[in-house]
C-alpha cells in the first residue's frame, strides 16, 4: 500500500555510470531528493550534466547503480519489471519536450486512451477528459486532431494527458522548450495552476531559469551531485 501521507518522490544514494569510449562517466553520485505532494521542484544543470538520466531513473524507466527510489513509499529496487510498470502506470505521469501526441485522434481522444489502457471504462474517460480539458480552458479544441492545434494547446494536451490517471507525481523533461517565450510562459502558468489544484508532486527538469525562479525550489545537477540552489 502506498504512503499518501510522506514524499512521492524519494531518490536515495542513487548513483549511475555508462562506459563511454572505454572510460567510465558518472553522471549521478549518490544523489539525494525528495518531493513532497503539490511541491514542485525545478531541476537545471548543463547539457549532458545527465537530466534527463535523473528523470528515467525517477520515472522507473532505468534502474540506478546503487541507490534506492521510493515511489510513494513503495522501494522500487526489488521490485521485477512487471511490478515497476504496474507502479509507474499507477503513480506516475510523464511529459517531454515534443508532445508526442497520436496524430490520429483528437484532443480528447489522446487523453481518453491512456485511461482506458488503466482499465477505466470508455464513458468514464471521456468524461474526464473534457472535465480536464475544460481546466486548461481547451473544452472547445476537444474534437482537433492534433495538427489543428497550436503548439501551446498540443503540449497542453500532453500535460493533461499526463495527468489523466491522477498520478502522485509528474516528471517533466523541457515541457516548454520546443515553445517560444509567451507560448512557454502561459503553458507553464497553466501547468502551475493544474498541479497546484491537484496536489500533484512535480520535478521539472529546465534550461529556462526565469522558469526555474517561479517554482517552489531549484536543485542542480553538476558533475554527476545533485544539490539545492
Amino acid at each position: 500500500m502506498n504512503d499518501d501521507s510522506g514524499p512521492a518522490l524519494q531518490l536515495t544514494g542513487v548513483t549511475r555510470a555508462f562506459l563511454q569510449g572505454g572510460e567510465t562517466l558518472t553522471v549521478l553520485r549518490g544523489a539525494d531528493l525528495a518531493i513532497d505532494p503539490g511541491e514542485v521542484v525545478g531541476l537545471v544543470g548543463q547539457s549532458g550534466a545527465g537530466k534527463s538520466t535523473l528523470l528515467h531513473i525517477a520515472g522507473l524507466l532505468e534502474r540506478p547503480d546503487e541507490g534506492e527510489v521510493t515511489i510513494s513509499g513503495l522501494a522500487s529496487g526489488r521490485m521485477s519489471d512487471t511490478q515497476r510498470t504496474e507502479l509507474r502506470r499507477r503513480e506516475l505521469g510523464f511529459v517531454y519536450q515534443f508532445h508526442h501526441l497520436m496524430p490520429e485522434f483528437s484532443a480528447q481522444e489522446n487523453i481518453v486512451i491512456p485511461q482506458m489502457i488503466n482499465g477505466i471504462s470508455a464513458r468514464e474517460a471521456r468524461s474526464r477528459a473534457l472535465d480536464l480539458l475544460a481546466m486548461l480552458r481547451l473544452n472547445e479544441r476537444a474534437t482537433h486532431r492534433p495538427a489543428q492545434l497550436s503548439g501551446g494547446e498540443q503540449q497542453r494536451v500532453a500535460i493533461l494527458r499526463a495527468v489523466a490517471n491522477a498520478p502522485r507525481l509528474l516528471l517533466a523533461d523541457e515541457p516548454t522548450g520546443n515553445l517560444d517565450q509567451n507560448t512557454a510562459n502561459a503553458v507553464f502558468d497553466q501547468l502551475l495552476r493544474l498541479v497546484r489544484e491537484t496536489g500533484l508532486a512535480t520535478l521539472i527538469a529546465t534550461h529556462n531559469l526565469d522558469l526555474a525562479e517561479r517554482m517552489d525550489r531549484v536543485v542542480v545537477l553538476s558533475d554527476g551531485v545533485l544539490t539545492e540552489a
